[in-house]
């Protein structure tokens, strides 16, 4: 068993014990450190086995924070093996990376939060305290009924800005609730992405997911689409037909762009939310289903609601829990992992060679505003994936597919100079040393990429249009270029 020899530092008598389990030392280190200087006994362990030898010989702590990734058992391993032995016991889990099935994975298994690594050591600190006092009060979590998660390949939400890993900690959290859920956020954003990973993490992911554009249905054939119809109910109905909300029955449905559906409709899916019961159009009898709903829109629903064009009503009952979706240009440092993912799926799905990105192309890509958001952006990708004529995509390709000049819209967005102060300021933020020189070499490659490619590949002319010697581009961007 390894134990940090620190973690014996004397502490009050009656103080509330802390546990820190992470094969990090240095994480070890400054987390107990803190936690310590806040007035906490803490111990620190190397390994899940450590963690439970000691739990067998010394009982449980008062808090337990645990890393994901360790060798042998790995975090949510011991969570589970900690949840069996003590359900009351609070577990904060903590990992690099926060993606939905870490997090969903987290909270299934009991975790009482999740913390994303770096994180703030005051914050770290804030929430201890804020799971303590509840500790004795806290009566002992229901039985989870485990799911099943899967990967949606293609479909799946990319992102490590702070607003994603709040969205994906939102996700992980919610998948457990059975409750309602409102997606908002503007057109090509991921509204339906989302709700595929709150159903595909949630206990009802072996169920049926089904989705509906309430939009993109007829006002007088979505009352059927939504609740089915009998043989004979109207013209053109010669069977019987099974509506989404039987399709959905013990999973989820997803309903986008419910700012568009008729008043009638609003009044027939409030029952049917409150009641879990309703009628097919033409039929008598009651049909009852156990469906979680999930709905999206792009609209200001408080003001659909206050010109009298939605129920207040049934947006109570949509809203219980609201996830709010960032657009594109506000989490732009995604964009980058966005474009490299989709190029890649959309080169292999076309049987496509490999393309990847210049530096300077995936500059303008970030620069650019994108209003259809991530949409937008793949489709962007596929049609590089499909048209861009050489291996590496320059900002030269960009011009052709996106929906406005990249080299005057990206500019109009961010003056190159005030982006390297962003990128700069980002860097130094994430410990960076080192950064003149790194600076200088992406300056010199992005400048000599875009004059070769305005030149065709002529190093000479190229030199001549920047004011350097031809042996400069050479030796910077080094030989494996072919020469013109």
């Amino acid at each position: 068993m390894s134990i940090d020899p620190a973690s014996f530092a004397p502490a009050a008598p009656n103080a509330q014990r802390i546990w820190v389990v992470d094969d990090d030392r240095s994480v070890r280190f400054v987390l107990a450190t803190a936690l310590r200087d806040a007035g906490y006994a803490v111990d620190g362990f190397d390994s899940a086995a450590s963690a439970l030898q000691a739990l067998s010989a010394r009982g449980a702590p008062d808090l337990l924070f645990t890393d994901v990734r360790m060798p042998g058992d790995d975090g949510l391993a011991l969570l589970e093996k900690l949840k069996l032995a003590h359900p009351q016991l609070p577990v904060i889990v903590m990992s690099a990376y926060t993606d939905i099935a870490s997090t969903a994975g987290a909270f299934r298994g009991g975790a009482h939060e999740f913390l994303s690594k770096p994180f703030d050591l005051d914050d770290a600190v804030a929430l201890a305290a804020r799971t303590l006092p509840d500790v004795a009060a806290s009566p002992a979590p229901e039985p989870v009924a485990e799911a099943s998660g899967s990967d949606v390949g293609g479909t799946e939400l990319i992102g490590d800005t702070p607003a994603m890993r709040a969205l994906f900690r939102a996700i992980g959290r919610l998948a457990q609730a059975p409750l309602s859920v409102l997606v908002t956020g503007e057109t090509g954003t991921g509204k339906e992405l989302v709700a595929h990973a709150l159903h595909s993490e949630s206990p009802r992911a072996r169920k049926p997911f089904i989705a509906l554009n309430t939009a993109a249905i007829p006002a007088e054939l979505l009352e059927s689409e939504l609740f089915g119809h009998e043989a004979g109910a109207f013209t053109g109905a010669q069977r019987r037909h099974i509506g989404r909300f039987e399709q959905a029955d013990g999973g989820t449905l997803f309903l986008d762009e419910i700012g568009d559906m008729p008043l009638p409709l609003q009044t027939r899916l409030l029952r049917v939310l409150a009641e879990g019961e309703f009628f097919r159009v033409g039929g008598r009898e009651l049909i009852r289903v156990d469906v979680r709903v999930i709905a999206a829109t792009h609209q200001n629903l408080e003001a659909l609601v206050a010109e009298g064009r939605f129920r207040a009503d049934l947006l109570h009952r949509l809203d219980v829990v609201r996830l709010q979706l960032p657009p594109l240009r506000e989490r732009r440092d995604d964009v980058a992992q966005l474009a490299e993912n989709f190029l890649a799926i959309a080169s292999r799905k076309l049987g496509a060679p490999a393309k990847r990105f210049a530096t300077a192309a995936l500059e303008a890509l970030r620069a650019y505003d994108w209003p259809g958001n991530v949409r937008e952006l793949e489709n962007v990708c596929w049609r590089l994936a499909a048209m861009a004529p050489g291996e590496t995509i320059t900002p030269f390709d960009l011009q052709g597919a996106l929906s406005t000049n990249v080299t005057t819209s990206a500019p109009q967005a961010m003056e190159w100079h005030q982006a390297l102060a962003v990128w700069a300021h980002a860097r130094l933020d994430a410990g960076a040393e080192g950064l003149h020189a790194e600076a200088r070499e992406r300056f010199d490659r992005t400048l000599l990429e875009v004059a070769l490619q305005f030149t065709h590949g002529r190093r000479a002319e190229a030199a001549s249009k920047l004011g350097v010697g031809r042996n400069t581009v050479t030796r910077k961007l080094g030989p494996g270029r072919k020469r013109r």
